[in-house]
């Protein structure tokens, strides 16, 4: 091995994998409601890496429904087809996915926390916390398992 060999190994066994499981979903006849039925989708696709990019923008379907060149009823429609939920749900859900990594993480504040995230209280924040995830985010910055 010469020096960097592991690293070289790495990547191309990345690529390959990346590679089989785009050839896969290419030929897949997955259901139609299912998030790599969505994926697949290239507007519903593009939104979904937007708010996995950025779930800390302040979305709303008008917002996200422009960014992927869609109506706002046209996108709302499409995207409750594919996902099975309405983007909204799932935007907070995938919010909150991201609380619990950042409270797991970060030493920051839940007030911080609930800001950052849209939410113009902390005490609305650990409501819509509770009821997405089943624990309030003290619970899971203690380590309970989610």
């Amino acid at each position: 091995m010469r020096p960097g060999g592991d690293a070289v190994i790495t990547r191309v066994s990345d690529i390959l994998v990346i590679q089989a499981i785009r050839s896969w979903l290419e030929r897949s006849d997955l259901p139609r409601t299912a998030w790599l039925a969505a994926m697949r989708d290239p507007l519903i696709g593009r939104s979904l890496t937007l708010l996995h990019h950025d779930p800390f923008q302040p979305w709303s379907v008008a917002t996200i429904a422009q960014a992927t060149g869609m109506s706002r009823s046209a996108f709302a429609a499409r995207f409750l087809n594919l996902m099975g939920e309405p983007p909204m749900h799932y935007l907070r859900t995938w919010r909150m996915q991201v609380a619990v990594q950042l409270l797991k993480q970060d030493s920051g504040s839940v007030a911080d926390l609930a800001e950052k995230l849209g939410y113009n209280s902390e005490a609305a924040f650990n409501r819509a916390f509770k009821k997405t995830i089943g624990l309030t985010p003290g619970a899971v910055r203690r380590g309970a398992a989610c």
